[in-house]
């Protein structure tokens, strides 16, 4: 990624309902686009051998990462005729019903923003160096495992 300006795609604990309102109202100038599609990754609160988790402590190797998702950003963007996209994923801890992952893609047309959207989150779920650690009610702790 030479002469690339690298993103910086994480935020700092769980990513805010404003900072997603103002991240799809900013693209009202673009009259251009016809589609958004947007994923929102909420932390569930699971139940693993009998204990609820209450929140997930994300950590990343962030160099190795940003440089995943700029090849998954590569790669959508020569695939699919995206107009914009925006990846956010938190560090750090994030409590249930807290958002930590934010993808958002905006074509001139839906299927794109649609099938780029879904494409994106599969391949950070598989191919980025993002590791959580659920927490559970009682502080104890097991690493999460993608599925």
């Amino acid at each position: 990624m030479k002469n690339k300006k690298v993103r910086n795609s994480f935020k700092v604990g769980a990513i805010p309902a404003n900072f997603i309102g103002e991240s799809i109202a900013k693209h009202s100038t673009k009259t251009g686009i016809g589609a958004h599609s947007i994923f929102l990754g909420q932390v569930r609160n699971d139940i693993i051998d009998e204990k609820e988790v209450k929140a997930i402590e994300y950590t990343a190797y962030t160099d190795m990462a940003e440089e995943a998702l700029g090849k998954i950003r590569e790669d959508a963007f020569s695939k699919y005729q995206l107009t914009c996209m925006h990846i956010y994923h938190s560090l750090g801890r994030v409590e249930t019903g807290e958002i930590c992952l934010f993808v958002f893609t905006s074509s001139e047309h839906r299927k794109d923003a649609i099938d780029a959207c879904n494409e994106i989150v599969e391949k950070i779920k598989k191919e980025v160096p993002i590791w959580g650690m659920e927490i559970f009610e009682d502080d104890s702790f097991t690493w999460k495992v993608n599925t």
